[in-house]
């Protein structure tokens, strides 16, 4: 079984974005079985919202829902419940390693490492581009699944 957490700032944008975009991927590739996927927060905001609309609309719009999920904050006993911690931007990366008492496995990474064009996960949240978020969510939930698809850990 392979484990993977998104995570953001919120839990209510991004990382629920890709943990659906990601789900959805598994479920065409016929994998369901195979993965556990879910998403968090580093910060305590949002927890128990639902999606945004606007990112909930984004994936509607590609036929992805996104119902029964509530915002939750990242613990650091969820360190050794993941193989994968993706978060979305540099200050995730930096919350997240404080929360799990570092990174000792190798298990955090930043979304967009798995694709040809590594950085930060722009906040829709602040830009108002849910397209541009959508467009990073795919490509890094595929170059993921193809890393992992490939053998990789």
């Amino acid at each position: 079984m392979i484990k993977i957490l998104f995570v953001c700032h919120g839990n209510i944008c991004r990382s629920p974005m890709a943990e659906f975009v990601m789900k959805d991927l598994v479920r065409k590739a016929g994998l369901e079985d195979s993965f556990v996927i879910a998403s968090a927060a580093t910060s305590t905001e949002e927890i128990g919202n639902p999606v945004y609309p606007p990112a909930r609309r984004k994936l509607a719009e590609h036929g992805i829902g996104c119902a029964g999920h509530a915002a939750r904050q990242l613990t650091a006993g969820d360190y050794g419940c993941w193989d994968y911690l993706v978060g979305m931007d540099s200050a995730n990366l930096r919350n997240m390693r404080r929360i799990c008492g570092g990174d000792p496995d190798g298990k955090i990474s930043l979304l967009l490492d798995w694709t040809s064009r590594p950085g930060d996960v722009a906040d829709p949240w602040y830009t108002g581009d849910f397209e541009a978020t959508w467009r990073d969510a795919l490509a890094g939930c595929r170059g993921l699944l193809d890393h992992i698809r490939r053998g990789g850990n």
